[in-house]
Parts: C-alpha cells; sequence; structure tokens
C-alpha cells in the first residue's frame, strides 16, 4: 500500500486521480498536496480510467497495462515528495501548500525536454547543423518513449538502458545508433548543469551509473590498386570527374575531411604547400603537395577569380557568416557527392567497395598500415590525441594477426 506524509500541522501529500477529465474521458494522475486546508496539484503525466485506480490504497490495479511499472514510479514520486517536504518544513517557519509544490516539481523550463529544445537551439545557434539533424530525431524518440516530460531526478541508468532496447527493438535501429541516442540524452544533462538549471548530482552517467561503450566499427578503405584503377579510369563526364577529383584531393593530402576539401582557397597554396586549418578541431599545419595534387588543382585554375578565391566550386555563393547554413550546404554538397562517387565513378573504375568521401581518409590509413610511426600519422591526422590515431590505425594493421593465424595453419 502506498503512504501519505500526515502529521500535526504538516502538509500532506496523496496520490489520486484529479476529476478534471481528459478528452478520453481520462482521469489525470496527480500528487495532491494539503497544507492548512489548501491544496495543490502536481500532474504526474499519466491519465487513467476511473476503473483503473484503487484511491484507497492508492495505487493503479492490474488491469491496466504496465501497472507495476507505473506503481514503482508512484512510489518513488511520494518518497521523493516526502523528502523535499520535510527539508522544506525543518527549514522554514513558514510552509503552504504551494511553496510545497515549487519544492517537489521542477518548473517548466528545468524539465528535460525544455532543456533539450535549449539544446538543440544552442546547436542550431552555433551552426553544429550535423549534430542539429542528428540529436533532433533523437530527442523525439525518447519523447515517444516516455510519453510526457520528465524531470531530470527520474531519468535513472536503468531507464536508459530500457530507451537503448526500445532504439534497437522498436525502431529497429543499431547499437551505435541506439548509443548515439544516449549520447544526446548526456548531452542535454551537461548542457543543463552547464547553464545552472539543474544539479549535477542527478547526472546518470560514470562510474556506477550509466557507462556509454559505443561498438567497434568496421573501416574499410580502397587497396592501392583500386586507388589506381580511380585515377587511370577516363571519366568524359564532367560532374562524374569532379567527384574523382574530390575524392583524390582528400586522399593526397592524407585522408583530409570532405567539410575541409570544399573550403580549400587558393590563398592556401604557398610555396608548394598546403596551409589550412581542421575544421573539425581548429588545428593548423602544412602538407607539401603532391604532383598527382598538382595536376588535379590545374583543372581548376582557369575558373580562379582572385587569391581568396575557392579552389572547387562546391561551395561558391555560400554566406560563410552563417555558420549553420554553411554546415547545411556542405552535407548537401557531400550526398551529393557520394551519390555520384557510388553510382557512377566505382563502377565505371571496376570498383565493387562502396565509394563514399569518407572512404578517402580510411584508404589512406589502410595503405599506410604500419608504415608509418604513429606520432606521424597523428600530425598527419590532426588528431588532438595520439590514443585517437592508436585507436584508428588499429583498424588497418593486420600483420600480425594474418602472420599468427599462416603460422598455425603451416602446422597441419
Amino acid at each position: 500500500m502506498l503512504y501519505q506524509i500526515e502529521r500535526y500541522n504538516m502538509s500532506t501529500i496523496k496520490a489520486v486521480l484529479r476529476q478534471k477529465p481528459n478528452k478520453d474521458g481520462t482521469l489525470p494522475l496527480c500528487l495532491r498536496i494539503t497544507k492548512d486546508r489548501k491544496t495543490s496539484f502536481i500532474h504526474l503525466g499519466y491519465a487513467l480510467k476511473p476503473g483503473d485506480w484503487d484511491s484507497r490504497a492508492q495505487r493503479v490495479k492490474r488491469s491496466f497495462p504496465n501497472h507495476v511499472r507505473l506503481n514503482n514510479f508512484l512510489i518513488k514520486k511520494l518518497s521523493e515528495a516526502t523528502d523535499s517536504t520535510l527539508e522544506l518544513e525543518t527549514n522554514k517557519a513558514h510552509v503552504n501548500a504551494k511553496l510545497v509544490k515549487n519544492k517537489i516539481k521542477p518548473s517548466s523550463g528545468q524539465t528535460f525536454f525544455a532543456q533539450a529544445d535549449a539544446y538543440l537551439e544552442k546547436l542550431k545557434q552555433a551552426g553544429k547543423y550535423n549534430q542539429y539533424t542528428s540529436d533532433k530525431p533523437r530527442v523525439k524518440h525518447f519523447k515517444e518513449f516516455i510519453g510526457h516530460d520528465i524531470a531530470f531526478q527520474d531519468i535513472t541508468p536503468v531507464m536508459l538502458e530500457r530507451f537503448k532496447a526500445y532504439i534497437k527493438s522498436t525502431r529497429n535501429l543499431s547499437e551505435r545508433s541506439a548509443v548515439n541516442a544516449i549520447v544526446m540524452v548526456r548531452s542535454v544533462f551537461s548542457h543543463a548543469i552547464k547553464d545552472n538549471m539543474i544539479d549535477a548530482k542527478y547526472y546518470p552517467f560514470g562510474k556506477g551509473k550509466m557507462k556509454i561503450k559505443f561498438p567497434d566499427s568496421v573501416k574499410v578503405g580502397l587497396s592501392s590498386e583500386e586507388v589506381k584503377k580511380l585515377e587511370d579510369v577516363a571519366l568524359p563526364d564532367p560532374t562524374h570527374n569532379h567527384a574523382r577529383n574530390l575524392w583524390l584531393t582528400s586522399f593526397y593530402f592524407a585522408g583530409m575531411r570532405v567539410s575541409d576539401v570544399f573550403r580549400l582557397r587558393w590563398s592556401d597554396l604557398q610555396n608548394d604547400r598546403l596551409h589550412y586549418s581542421m575544421g573539425k578541431n581548429n588545428k593548423g599545419g602544412s602538407l607539401k603537395i603532391p604532383a598527382k595534387a598538382l595536376a588535379i588543382l590545374e583543372q581548376y585554375k582557369q575558373f580562379r577569380e582572385n587569391k581568396d578565391d575557392l579552389i572547387f566550386p562546391d561551395l561558391k555563393g555560400c554566406d560563410f557568416d552563417n555558420a549553420f547554413k554553411t554546415q547545411r550546404t556542405i552535407a548537401f554538397r557531400t550526398s551529393a557527392t557520394d551519390k555520384c562517387l557510388r553510382l557512377h565513378v566505382a563502377p565505371e573504375a571496376g570498383i565493387d567497395k562502396k565509394l563514399t568521401m569518407h572512404i578517402a581518409r580510411h584508404t589512406f590509413g589502410n595503405i599506410s598500415g604500419d608504415k608509418i610511426p604513429i606520432q606521424m600519422l597523428q600530425k598527419l591526422y590532426r588528431h588532438s590525441s595520439i590514443t585517437t590515431t592508436i585507436g584508428y590505425q588499429q583498424n588497418f594493421i593486420h600483420k600480425d594477426a594474418d602472420d599468427a593465424l599462416e603460422a598455425v595453419l603451416n602446422l597441419s
């Protein structure tokens, strides 16, 4: 049986159905706070048919789906309300029902989805188009899973594990997609804590709580022979040739990210070297321009208008003062280039592997293998941490494993 607080001259808190029906005839499930004969209600985000509620025992009947889960939720909310009310009435001489309600229930701006909206808006203002468009549907999935707004303190590791299972089963998404959804929740928590909207003690991640572990991903790059095919194939269609040029430029500059390829300007080329800062982490540096890259750049010199002009035309006319629109344009152009590589360039070059701009980075890693010192690879990749480089390059170093397998097989 659920309990209530009821002491001399103190607040009374009970779980009740409020007798103001919704349009579908259900009644809102609430905590009713009574103090000095005055009452306030806290809506818990659920509604029941009158026949599914045992008012005497203050619990949901077995006739309601998930009655066990909802009853456990009620016990938890009443326990939290008890603690909050006792703390308030111990420290304040004058307490009323409204004050108790405000202590128990966070303001609307402090609830998860209110802060999720603020987090998404901050991403948009920062121009982070890719993260914004990725996290927006993840927030929607979490809202569908919860069914109502929720206080941060009610989001527990157990609930997040159930959400992760929901993403994989009900939404039919991959393990990595499920982990990314949990990362979104963590990002909203971090945003709310940083803005002093919630107490860090409610953070459900870390030691003894929920741990986030990304599944291993398979990274496959082209072989040297396949790169040669790509270099040699005749591509009379200018669009196909341009897509090939973008891919090879990325590869020739140590797997330069496509966003940085699109942003290259003629002024970045000085004394036979390319000077640029990587957009992802602003790490700067320079590389000698390989002869093969120079041959590609020569194809675009006729379109050069001034020294600060973009080398490639994909972002010409883009408003670079608007970071969000710029990232959106980059995403659209990357998608179009990947489609051209996949549907036209790869078949014409006789390449069976899935060909995208990002595969150029994997290809550099695959061909470099263990031939280049890891410290030099970190510099070429412009990773902030050598640990990142080691983890990345492990995808492409197979010699030890291959030799071990061959040694065993040669014993037979």
